[in-house]
């Protein structure tokens, strides 16, 4: 399979629905995720939590430069409660990086997660032919930490002082990847944790 660049299609399950993230979907967003909780342990390390609506707009508005990012939507009643993105999309390589994940605090554990990195996962890997999948998270955030290592993914590491944070200090990022050949495993996983 020749490995192509994600092209933003919609991505659903007919429970959860990825669409590309637009402007006009920012107020939603901010509405999800702009939480204490959602920040308090190192996400959007790099710009910080929004200080309003208007800031997360110019936030993520320089983020799609270099992201694919998606709205994560409920199926049912098409509310916004998260989002996910592609990442470091390098072709000739066969590698991806998915990551920038968060959701309504009130929804944690609902399944949410587990479900949108089956609809990311399947598309890069069944559909793009990618070889490899990163997801690089904050050392402080020990609650993804869990989460990706359920996923079945495999901790290559941590780089040590890797970016400068919005405040001044310097995060570790732990780097977990995917390959191409487990990728079955870690679907049937997740499948099985979302009783499919």
């Amino acid at each position: 399979m020749t490995t192509t660049a994600p092209d933003g299609r919609t991505l659903t399950d007919g429970y959860i629905r990825l669409d590309r993230l637009t402007t006009e979907d920012i107020p939603e967003l901010y509405d999800a995720i702009a939480h204490p909780e959602v920040y308090g342990t190192g996400y959007g390390g790099i710009a910080g939590p929004p200080r309003d609506l208007d800031h997360m707009r110019e936030q993520w508005t320089k983020y799609a430069d270099s992201h694919l990012i998606y709205a994560i939507r409920l199926v049912a009643d098409n509310q916004l409660v998260g989002t996910s993105s592609f990442a470091e999309i390098d072709v000739r390589n066969e590698s991806i990086e998915v990551g920038a994940t968060a959701f309504r605090p009130a929804l944690w554990g609902s399944g949410l997660n587990p479900a949108a990195k089956l609809l990311m996962l399947g598309h890069v890997f069944d559909d793009c032919g990618f070889g490899r999948v990163a997801i690089g998270v904050d050392i402080r955030n020990t609650r993804s930490l869990w989460a990706v290592a359920k996923l079945g993914a495999v901790h290559e590491g941590t780089m040590r002082r890797f970016q400068r944070c919005y405040d001044g200090t310097f995060r570790d990022m732990v780097l977990f990847s995917i390959l191409a050949d487990e990728w079955p495993d870690v679907k049937k996983g997740l499948q099985v944790r979302l009783g499919r």
